[in-house]
This record gives C-alpha cells, sequence and structure tokens, in this order.
C-alpha cells in the first residue's frame, strides 16, 4: 500500500456543490450504484476501516463526502447513483448536483467507477465511462465484491468487462477487487497515484 493515502483525513460532506472545499488542486471521485461499496473501497485504499461511514442499507452516502491525504488533494465519496429508496425529490437534487459536479469541478482529474462484479456495466457505469472519455479524464474501473465469485468466474467477468470498456475508452483501466479483505487496494494505489504525482 502506497503511503501516499494513508494519512487520509475526513475533510467534509456537502449537501451541494457550492459547499464543497474551493476548486483548487487535485480530487478523484469514486462513484458507483448504491450498493458497489464505495465507502469500503475508501476505507480499503486508505487503509483506515472508519475513515468512510459505511452502512448496510444501500444508498446511505446522500453527500457529497470529501477526504484530504495531502493539502489540496483530495478523495471524494459521491452520493451512490441508483439511489435506492428515497424520494423523488432527492433523486432529482443528486441527479443534479452530480451532473454540475462532474461537468464544472475544475480540480476534479479522475473517476473510480465502482461496480458490484456481479452485476457490472449498468446503464449509470456506461454513462459514467462516456463521460469520462469525453472529458478527458483519467478513469478506472473496479470489479468490487470479487469474493462473491469464484476464480474461474471473477477471471471470465474481467475479460468480459475489459473488452466492453475497451469500445468506450482506449485508456480506462479495469480491475478486480474485494474491499471486504482489500484484495486489489494496492494495485488501485498504483494506477491513481500517478493521476495526481503527472498532473500539471
Amino acid at each position: 500500500m502506497s503511503n501516499l493515502f494513508k494519512h487520509c483525513e475526513f475533510l467534509i460532506s456537502a449537501y451541494k456543490i457550492d459547499q464543497l472545499p474551493p476548486d483548487e488542486g487535485m480530487e478523484i471521485a469514486f462513484a458507483g450504484r448504491s450498493n458497489a461499496g464505495k465507502s469500503t473501497t475508501i476505507n480499503a485504499l486508505t487503509n483506515h476501516k472508519g475513515l468512510a461511514k459505511v452502512s448496510k442499507t444501500p444508498g446511505r452516502t446522500q453527500l457529497f463526502n470529501c477526504f484530504e491525504f495531502m493539502p489540496n488533494k483530495r478523495l471524494v465519496d459521491l452520493p451512490g447513483y441508483g439511489y435506492a429508496k428515497v424520494p423523488v425529490k432527492m433523486k432529482k437534487h443528486w441527479e443534479k448536483e452530480i451532473d454540475q459536479y462532474l461537468m464544472k469541478r475544475e480540480s476534479l482529474i479522475g473517476v473510480v467507477i465502482i461496480m458490484d462484479i456481479r452485476h457490472p456495466m449498468k446503464q449509470f457505469d456506461e454513462q459514467m465511462l462516456h463521460w469520462a472519455h469525453e472529458s478527458g479524464l483519467h478513469s478506472h474501473v473496479l470489479l468490487n465484491k470479487a469474493d462473491k465469485l469464484n476464480n474461474n468466474d471473477t477471471k471470465k467477468t474481467l475479460m468480459k468487462v475489459s473488452a466492453a470498456i475497451s469500445k468506450i475508452s482506449a485508456s480506462t483501466t479495469c480491475q478486480v477487487f474485494s474491499a471486504l479483505r482489500k484484495t486489489g487496494a494496492a494495485e488501485l494505489s498504483g494506477i491513481i497515484t500517478p493521476w495526481f504525482t503527472e498532473q500539471s
């Protein structure tokens, strides 16, 4: 595990994008469906079990949760799309705020798209991939919950998803991951660390 993210600390939660930290420096967004395991992924990456709050109920991440590991270098846990069982008004609020964040946030340099390996490449996942590609941002796909499949099925799914991703973006990378077992945490760190260190 790279030391880069080990000193990550909670910075702020925002209901609206204008409540986020100043749009300076660099940040990576973690995006995914409500049950994909975004919070546990951030905890595995940072080796900090309680950093991002985890709930057994999908859709608990209803805010932009920001974590800082160096001055002006952040990880942002986005509200989970799919939105679980929440009011229509809340869904519309999230859709608007996430859209504004993705389109206007100048400090955003990349996105980690987290998918349940058993149910990958849903509509929102594909939309996020297309958006990242068209925006010229770094993008990486995590096939999370790999502990739920055997090795053979895991390899087959990785190959299938990688082929599908390549039709959208040649630069997007993909890996299997288990936030529960922290399998793939070092690989994830190794992939996104250069996004920060190489960015001008």
